[in-house]
């Protein structure tokens, strides 16, 4: 299985870069935080590693939009993240930037290690006035507790609440 890596990286008020990378391919992207993104993202990894079957997420870019999708395979997931016009256009529309064939396991690490970071890098309240949006620590607690259940072979772990998109 290939190494996979994600990075979440403020770059001035309000915007970011998240670079996605593996051995087979990368893909950068521009969002900002006139959405709940990074919330959607973390939310929809760990409804993956409790059980669901597909998932999603979606980042605004002003105007493009940047969706997450997730499709389960037994321990794998198979990602794909694409670019559309705008957030009116359907999910079968827009442009492929990255796909990629994962653990389930590596992409909540993944996810895990790049809010870690961000947060080790920043704090909450850095992050809060540098992005103008409270750092997604709920979320990030929320995947954090699924891999833990995941892990101890707890398949009764419910679900986080669904993120609104």
């Amino acid at each position: 299985m290939r190494a996979l890596a994600i990075e979440w990286t403020l770059r001035s008020h309000g915007w970011a870069v998240v670079k996605v990378v593996d051995d087979q391919g990368e893909a950068e992207i521009i969002p900002s935080y006139v959405t709940d993104g990074p919330e959607q993202f973390l939310y929809a990894v760990a409804r993956l590693v409790l059980g669901a079957r597909e998932t999603r997420a979606e980042l605004a870019g002003e105007p493009q939009v940047y969706r997450w999708s997730f499709r389960r395979d037994g321990p794998e997931v198979d990602i794909r993240l694409v670019v559309a016009d705008d957030d009116h256009a359907p999910d079968g529309l827009g442009t492929v930037l990255w796909s990629g064939r994962h653990t389930i396991a590596a992409l909540a690490r993944a996810a895990v290690r790049a809010f870690d970071q961000v947060s080790h890098k920043l704090g909450d309240d850095s992050y809060a006035a540098q992005w103008g949006r409270p750092f997604p620590r709920t979320e990030l607690e929320a995947l954090r507790r699924a891999m833990q259940a995941h892990l101890k072979g707890m398949p009764s772990a419910s679900p986080p609440p669904s993120s609104p998109c």
